[in-house]
């Protein structure tokens, strides 16, 4: 990366912030006005977390992380969603060395859930974006509910540890974080020292990744006052079809 000295969160010129150092993050507001979405409307989304079945394949013996997931392919003009992909979702051992190399079947994210509107608002906004980054479209996108709860203790947004996830951009979107401790994220160089730590408070923030140039963490959650959850809409974008098995 250029400069890393100078890494800087900022979100004045999101675009040419990404192109730049590789990732950046996003105000609610500036994700809103990106999207074009109000804060009702976003409000209205957040209510499709409370009923995540139970993440199947979860390798370190936890029971903290609840998901639902979808793939999607766009119009590469304009960002709108032209058909939903019935799949399993798949990474590379080489980029999640804790589930990887096999197909994960997750339940599907409601069809009300993908037509709300601050949904698709949001995919279209940041394909658009992405791709004005790329030079061409990313039209595949895979969509990601989770909830990490405290429940039983510790929850771990991220067990596999600081990785990429193999596509071309990666987009981390908070919608709640209710009576919860930690959750540091952490954004560092894929090639080399340079990183930054901070935690996404605010229901709206978006972290905004290059994933071919950075790598990502975020550090477990405690329970504050009681259980407490954090919920996240990931979203990643390819160029050349879903990620799948070779």
């Amino acid at each position: 990366m250029r400069q890393p000295l100078q890494w800087t969160l900022g979100d004045t010129a999101p675009a040419a912030t990404l192109r730049d150092q590789g990732f950046v993050l996003l105000r609610p507001s500036r994700l809103l006005q990106l999207a074009g979405v109000d804060e009702q409307a976003f409000a209205a989304l957040t209510r499709w977390w409370d009923d995540l079945p139970p993440d199947p394949h979860l390798r370190d013996g936890g029971n903290y992380r609840s998901r639902r997931h979808a793939s999607l392919r766009l119009d590469p003009d304009s960002g709108a969603i032209v058909e939903r992909v019935h799949r399993p979702h798949w990474q590379p051992l080489d980029y999640n060395a804790l589930h990887g190399g096999f197909e994960r079947h997750f339940a599907a994210i409601e069809a009300a859930a993908l037509d709300e509107p601050a949904l698709p608002a949001i995919v279209g906004a940041l394909a658009r974006l992405f791709a004005g980054c790329a030079g061409h479209a990313v039209p595949f996108v895979e969509v990601h509910q989770f909830r990490i709860d405290t429940a039983a203790g510790i929850g771990r947004p991220t067990p596999e540890g600081a990785h990429r996830d193999g596509v071309d951009f990666v987009a981390v979107i908070l919608m709640q974080r209710i009576d919860v401790r930690g959750g540091e994220t952490r954004v560092f160089e894929a090639e080399g020292p340079a990183g930054l730590r901070f935690t996404m408070s605010e229901a709206g923030a978006a972290l905004l990744l290059d994933d071919t140039r950075v790598i990502h963490e975020t550090t477990p959650l405690q329970p504050d006052v009681g259980a407490g959850y954090r919920d996240t809409l990931v979203l990643t974008f390819r160029a050349d079809g879903f990620l799948d098995p070779p």
